[in-house]
């Protein structure tokens, strides 16, 4: 395999059926992990030279293996346990089937892992890191890069979260099916998270950060394959492939943003939109509704309006009532409020955000001010909307944005309204 590129995405395919192999029969989540990451440097190592070997996954378990042997060794030799590490089930038959015990497919192996690095013990930012390393492959430096923190936090942010799950004395084993919606939620909400920081990086000099985009999107197709019939996984999947279909359209050639309305549509990603929309149609006609199956249908109705004055704000406005209903959240009345704000007008949707000011999660969350301000222009109060930009503009970390609210807000200045 000589395309460097190639190998990455093989390895990062195949690290978590190697984790989940190992953490099956050797019961021990952390030092797993440690052994995995060493073997796929061993791999990234010697097969541009030697070449991929016909079983790629074997050949990483019996090295991970035997890392985590050897570890074992060390840490048992002074309470006299050689005898029972010497029993312990050779590297190479590690893939075969278990006579003792059930054995559980690649599918459920991949499953079970992204529910244990979404173990309750841990805050979303610590499933979040948890996943990208176990389960999605990527390296510590290129985790802390994507969320601009140095290498050694994010290290001992994994660090800390590998120590919770072992705390918490979590097995290895798919979850029984009563526990399995709650953390079925918790990984969404995971994917949905690193989507949305690789869509919108909430800071640093780019708007976009296509490594965690595609990374989300790549985990969740995964997932899609092993829960086929789950609406909201489909929902989810949908409303990330609508989203990032726009991507190519956000930003002018300098890396400034474009606002959703001013896109040029010719740009936004058809392929991805017609699969999102398939998606959406489907799990909204045989399945039961979901958040992430409405906010698809949001997007799905953008991507269908040829212009920006084509979109049928008025069924916009429908979805948001429902989401609201099934899921209220201070970002979907935020979103609620600008649908409405296009229907009934701009004093309609300002009433609508009038609550937030005293939430908590958003009174101080550059988004609020700078809808507001959107809404204020649209009323005709220049004025106020140009505070409302600025006050955004120092409340967000994102430098794109910033430049985006500082020039919103200087269009005003020369304004008499």
């Amino acid at each position: 395999m000589s395309n460097p590129g190639e190998l990455e995405d093989l390895l990062r395919r195949l690290a978590p059926q190697v984790l989940a192999a190992l953490t099956r029969h050797y019961g021990n989540f952390e030092a797993a992990e440690d052994a995995v990451q060493e073997a796929l440097l061993a791999a990234a190592t010697q097969w541009p030279g030697s070449g991929v070997p016909d079983r790629p996954t074997g050949w990483l378990i019996t090295v991970a293996s035997r890392r985590m042997t050897d570890q074992l060794r060390s840490e048992l030799a002074s309470r006299q346990r050689e005898e029972k590490l010497a029993s312990r089930i050779p590297p190479e038959e590690l893939l075969a089937p278990a006579a003792d015990r059930e054995r559980l497919t690649g599918e459920d192996d991949t499953l079970t892992l992204l529910m244990l690095c979404c173990h309750p013990s841990l805050t979303p930012p610590s499933q979040i890191a948890l996943t990208l390393r176990a389960v999605g492959g990527l390296t510590t430096a290129e985790i802390a890069r994507a969320f601009l923190v140095p290498e050694a936090t994010m290290a001992q942010r994994i660090s800390r979260a590998k120590g919770r799950i072992k705390a918490s004395g979590a097995q290895f084993h798919l979850l029984p099916e009563d526990e399995r919606a709650d953390r079925m939620r918790s990984v969404l909400h995971a994917l949905y998270l690193v989507f949305n920081e690789g869509y919108t990086a909430t800071s640093g000099a780019h708007l976009q950060r296509g490594e965690l985009t595609g990374e989300a999107i790549r985990l969740t197709r995964t997932l899609r394959r092993l829960l086929p019939d789950d609406g909201e996984v489909a929902g989810l999947l949908a409303l990330m492939l609508l989203t990032d279909a726009r991507r190519l359209a956000r930003t002018r050639p300098d890396g400034s943003l474009i606002p959703h309305a001013e896109q040029d549509r010719g740009r936004w990603n058809r392929e991805s939109i017609n699969e999102g929309i398939t998606l959406i149609t489907d799990a909204l006609a045989r399945t039961p509704l979901g958040p992430y199956q409405l906010q698809a249908a949001i997007a799905a109705v953008h991507a269908e309006a040829e212009r920006a004055e084509d979109t049928d704000w008025p069924q916009i406005v429908g979805l948001y009532q429902l989401l609201e209903r099934l899921a209220p959240n201070p970002m979907v009345t935020l979103n609620h409020a600008v649908a409405v704000a296009m229907v009934d007008g701009p004093r309609a949707g300002l009433a609508l955000l009038e609550p937030l000011d005293c939430d908590d999660r958003l009174a101080r969350h550059h988004r609020l001010h700078a809808v507001r301000a959107h809404l204020l222009e649209m009323a005709g109060d220049h004025q106020a909307a140009r505070s409302g930009y600025q006050a955004a503009a120092r409340l967000t970390t994102s430098l794109p944005e910033q430049r985006y609210l500082r020039g919103r807000a200087a269009r005003l200045t020369t304004d008499p309204g």
